[in-house]
Order: structure tokens, then sequence, then C-alpha cells
């Protein structure tokens, strides 16, 4: 299988094209690495690739069609070792929108990671490019509360929107539920950034690995330990959790396995270092 080209920006670099940029495609088969330790009860092996802190996303996608899985990241910058390693759990197990995966799912997913960079104001929520970048926005909604979302660079090229489509889809996304008038539009605070990816499937990381025998097991050793609590005792946790009034530094919208939701979507309330989409 060919392995995927550089992005940046959601567009794909040329065949021997350097342009600098930090993105490996080790990075996702480090998440692969660390969601199949995981679900092995075992330690996943050490990272090779640089160590250098950046903003980041981890999105997992699942079957041909490529259906969101889970994506979770962080605008905070962090050491790319603990940080994809966190990121590669978060997204996996704790996206609110998804059960955690599973370990017969894994052979059908896929990994991508992002980077993170040049992040820059926005004079109004229009002053950005479709193709070149991604947006965070931050707005009160009806009830005054304080709502962030993003979409990542690719989302707006994939979909065919232009700036306006995507500025009121990502209003959406976030919670907002009023019209959407230029009066409101005006009080938008919007930051647009770049961003480097890579995407590699399970049959990229398998070949990469020399996986045969045990696809999953490669490199990572065993612990005695249970790394996670079983999907049952989450759900039950998140229930006792809502009958006690708590809430979450993270809230989205619960969508479906198979849902179609474009990539690189957040709607949560005012949480600078963490990010779900």
């Amino acid at each position: 299988m060919k392995l995927s080209r550089p992005m940046v920006n959601g567009n794909a670099l040329p065949n021997g094209h350097d342009d600098g940029s930090v993105i490996r495609h080790e990075m996702c088969y480090f998440c692969f690495d660390v969601l199949s330790a995981h679900l092995h009860n075992a330690d996943p092996p050490k990272p090779t690739f640089t160590n250098k802190a950046y903003p980041l996303f981890v999105t997992w996608k699942i079957g041909g069609d490529l259906r969101l899985r889970g994506c979770i990241g962080t605008f905070s910058p962090m050491p790319l070792h603990s940080g994809l390693r966190e990121y590669a759990i978060t997204s996996s197990m704790k996206d609110n929108r998804f059960s955690p995966v599973r370990l017969d799912e894994l052979p059908r997913l896929s990994c991508s990671v992002s980077l993170l960079t040049k992040f820059e104001d926005c004079v109004d929520c229009y002053d950005w490019k479709v193709g070149i970048h991604g947006i965070r926005i931050e707005f009160l909604n009806e009830r005054g509360h304080h709502k962030t979302a993003t979409y990542l660079p690719e989302v707006s090229k994939e979909q065919g929107w232009n700036e306006q489509q995507t500025v009121e889809n990502l209003l959406r996304k976030g919670g907002y539920r009023s019209d959407i008038s230029p009066q409101f539009l005006a009080t938008i605070r919007t930051k647009r950034y770049q961003s480097e990816k890579l995407t590699v499937s399970y049959q990229d990381y398998v070949n990469a690995r020399s996986i045969k025998s045990k696809p999953h097991m490669n490199g990572v050793n065993h612990r005695s330990h249970q790394p996670y609590p079983p999907p049952s005792l989450m759900h039950q946790h998140r229930r006792n959790s809502r009958e006690k009034g708590s809430t979450s530094s993270v809230h989205t919208n619960h969508t479906p396995h198979n849902s179609q939701q474009p990539n690189g979507v957040s709607n949560h309330s005012n949480h600078p270092s963490n990010s779900l989409i």
C-alpha cells in the first residue's frame, strides 16, 4: 500500500519535496503502538521521532469509507512523545461521541496526526482562506455561556464549503441554535492556524513494523494491571457523574458510531488545553 504524502494545510506535498516539515509517518505508527498496547494491557515501545512541543490532534477513522471513530487534541503545545501517547488513547477511548475502540476494530482503523502551526488572530470570522487555514472560534451562546469550536484546515476543502458556510456549520456544531446575524458574527473571536498532517492505515502500520503472527503485539510488553476501565465501568461512571451533576471539561454532542460528521469538529466549553474534534 502506498503511504500518504505529508499534508500541509490539507494539501499534499509533491514526492521528494522537503519543506522542513516535522510530521513523520512514525508518529502515526507510534499512535497504533500505543493503542494496540493499551488494548492488550501492555507497554508500548519508546518513540524514535523528535520530542519538540506542538499543539496536536490525533484522529481515528474506521472502514473503507473512513468514518470518524474519534478525534481529540490540544491547542497547548505538548512534547510529542507524551502528547501523542496521551491523545492516541484519549481520542480512541474518551471521545464522548463514540464508544471506546475495541480490539476487533483495530485492523480496520486508520490514524492521522496533525501538528498545528502559525496561529494568528483574525480581523473577523472570514479573515482566513479555505485550503490553507483551520479556524478556532470563541463565542457566547444564547444563554451567555462561553463556547469554542474548531475545524482543522482540511475540513472546509473536503466539504466543499466557502468561508461563510464553514463558519455557519462550525457555529451549529458548537451548539449555537439562534439566527446567525451580522451583529452576532461581529462578536465572534477567531484564530486561524495551519497544520502538518499524515495518515496511515493499519496495513501501513503492519508493513512498517514487519508484523506477522500477532500484528497488534509487536514491540509491546505485557503489564499485570488494567490500563483503562472496561467500557461497562466507564458508562456507569458517566451515568453516576451525570446523576451527581458533575461537569466535564469537554462537552460534545453524542454522535452515532456511523456518523458522517466532518472531521475536525469541536463543540465544547472553554478549556484552552483540551479540544474534542
